[in-house]
C-alpha cells in the first residue's frame, strides 16, 4: 500500500475509534495488538499492518452504526 494511503486510512481509523467507548477501543487492541494491550490507541494502529486496515475500517463503522442505533 501507498505510504499516504497508509497514513490517511491510519487517520481515519484513529478518528473513528474516538467515536467508540473506551471498552470498544480496548477490544479493538485486543484483536489487532493483543501483544501489547497496554499500548495507546495510537500505537496500537501505528503497528498494524497495511493489509488489517481496510478490515477494522469496515469493523469500527459497524460498530458506529450499533451504537447510533441503540
Amino acid at each position: 500500500m501507498n505510504e499516504l494511503l497508509k497514513d490517511s486510512a491510519k487517520k481515519i481509523l484513529k478518528n473513528l475509534l474516538m467515536e467508540c467507548s473506551h471498552a470498544q477501543q480496548e477490544m479493538f487492541k485486543r484483536m489487532y495488538c493483543h501483544d501489547h494491550l497496554e499500548y495507546t490507541i495510537e500505537q496500537a494502529i501505528h503497528q498494524m499492518d497495511a493489509e488489517r486496515i481496510d478490515m477494522a475500517v469496515n469493523q469500527v463503522q459497524r460498530t458506529i452504526k450499533k451504537n447510533k442505533e441503540r
